[in-house]
């Protein structure tokens, strides 16, 4: 399974689905993190404990243990 966090900075990718519930599912889905969505991967931490992403306009920061449950596939 492809996730943000294995993706790399630059990549173009599209939301397959999400892997969480509750409160975290429903963050995503606020930022517009929704199957079918296009994701660009604009650049990660140092540490990679982050990755900022872009979704329609918005910049995104995630933390790692979030994008890892983001499943993708590159568009």
């Amino acid at each position: 399974m492809d996730t943000i966090l294995t993706s790399q900075k630059g990549d173009k990718l599209q939301i397959v689905k999400l892997h969480t519930t509750g409160d975290l599912r429903q963050r995503l889905i606020s930022f517009g993190i929704i199957k079918g969505a296009s994701v660009e991967v604009l650049g990660y931490s140092a540490n990679k404990s982050t990755i900022e992403i872009k979704v329609a306009k918005m910049t995104i920061a995630l933390r790692a243990s979030e994008a890892d449950k983001i499943e993708v596939k590159k568009v």
